[in-house]
């Protein structure tokens, strides 16, 4: 009998807690800044209503109609009178769980950095500074213990299974991740030049709202927010009860997801403009300094300038980030194990050290030979694997998948439902193909 989830809120806390990772902390909010402030964000909520939602209903739904993995799930659901579909279904699913161990593996690496620098912060706060050298100073052994460390803290949960580790421990994280997040909202919000930053994200510059550089760089983000394309979703879908109702879930998922990303510009924009009453440089040409090197470079010298209040803020602000990640290495990891467990008929603690041993590997060899093989694996996973695998998610609900489609037996019925049905099946694959091909060329 397949585990599933025992309850509605806690699918919904861990199919955010999933959708909620480092796109949402640092990528989303430098989107805002770079692109019109407010006005990207309405652009945003408008992109997450019209692409964002249908796309995770549809991997949603994908999963919990097959009850299985991703590489069976396409399988079978991708069956018509040609064999090619059924075989491109397969393909998809293989490249699921390919680049979900891919992913998992260059995550775990970030996740390693991030524990560093909250440790070093901690140590900074409790007066042990002579033990910062070690957590402070990057090196080939740190990032490996770091890692491997943080890939027995996933696969520590995993292994619980559904209901015993995800579920319990989405209740736990996602709690916790909001309080700190408000609390340190509530701290940035007190310091010089935060009202600026809060200024700068909350009114709009509705100069550059309809431009196609924002519309689409809104796609991409609300996108791959929502943590579409690895199989994490189907997965998650395949463990809800036959007769569940994926609507309300769905809308549930994208606006727990929604709004942290809405919390965490109000933390990064305002630190960015303490940063810079602080005499710090956050610009590159007229763009907002963003993701690795806002996080790793800029904050870490605020906080550092902000003496012993900036050593608890570095704390808390690098823990938010870690339980973010752990939030998304637990649903990613579950693709892989779930193939393992359900086509080589092995058992999930043996799975999950499997992919565990699979994982660590990889992330060693990441950290060992760093250039290129980091930035080849992130660019794959991002650039690649997320949106075609989003587009053939669509072609499988929408050309594919003939028996058992709700949403085709809805559309026979009424009117909203034929609209909806085709919104799926032509509009959004080629909002989506836009998008795809806006970020792989």
């Amino acid at each position: 009998m397949r585990d599933s989830f025992h309850t509605r809120l806690g699918f919904i806390l861990a199919a955010a807690g999933s959708a909620i990772g480092l796109g949402n902390i640092w990528g989303f909010p430098t989107q805002v800044a770079n692109h019109g402030g407010a006005a990207f964000l309405l652009v945003y909520l408008v992109v997450i209503v019209v692409l964002a939602v249908p796309a995770l209903y549809t991997e949603l739904s994908i999963g919990h109609a097959a009850q299985a993995n991703p590489v069976k799930a396409l399988t079978v659901l991708s069956q018509t009178s040609r064999p090619i579909t059924a075989a491109s279904g397969k393909t998809i699913g293989y490249l699921n769980v390919i680049g979900a161990v891919l992913m998992l593996s260059f995550y775990h690496l970030v996740a390693a950095w991030m524990v560093a620098e909250g440790l070093t912060s901690l140590l900074t706060a409790l007066n042990l500074t002579a033990l910062t050298h070690w957590t402070d100073t990057p090196s080939i052994l740190r990032d490996i213990i770091l890692l491997l460390v943080f890939v027995a803290f996933t696969f520590g949960i995993v292994i619980n299974g559904v209901q015993n580790g995800i579920e319990r421990w989405a209740r736990r994280l996602m709690p916790l991740l909001v309080v700190l997040l408000l609390g340190l909202i509530a701290f940035i919000g007190t310091l010089p030049g935060a009202s600026d930053g809060f200024r700068a994200y909350l009114v709009p510059d509705f100069s550059s709202m309809w431009s196609a550089d924002l519309i689409v760089s809104a796609m991409g983000q609300a996108f791959f927010s929502l943590s579409i394309g690895l199989g994490g979703m189907m997965i998650y879908g395949s463990y809800l009860s036959k007769g569940t109702r994926l609507g309300r879930l769905t809308w549930s998922v994208a606006a727990l997801d929604t709004l942290v990303a809405f919390l965490a510009g109000l933390l990064i924009i305002p630190a960015l403009y303490v940063a810079m009453a602080q005499g710090l440089s956050v610009t590159e040409g007229e763009q907002l300094i963003g993701e690795g090197r806002l996080i790793f470079q800029v904050l870490p010298d605020l906080f550092e300038q902000l003496g012993a209040a900036g050593a608890w803020l570095g704390f808390g602000f690098f823990a938010l980030l870690s339980i973010a990640a752990l939030t998304s290495t637990i649903a990613t990891a579950e693709v892989p194990i779930a193939y393992a467990i359900e086509t080589h008929q092995v058992s999930r603690r043996k799975a999950a050290g499997i992919i565990a041993g699979c994982i660590s590997l990889i992330g060693c060899a990441l950290v060992i030979w760093f250039e290129p093989l980091f930035t080849w694996v992130v660019t794959y996973v991002t650039q690649f694997q997320l949106p075609l695998s989003g587009l053939f998610y669509f072609i499988v609900l929408g050309w594919f998948w003939q028996r058992s489609n709700r949403v085709r037996e809805l559309a026979s019925t009424q009117w909203r439902y034929r609209l909806l049905f085709w919104h799926l099946r032509l509009v959004c694959p080629l909002l989506l193909a836009w998008v795809f091909v806006d970020v792989a060329l």
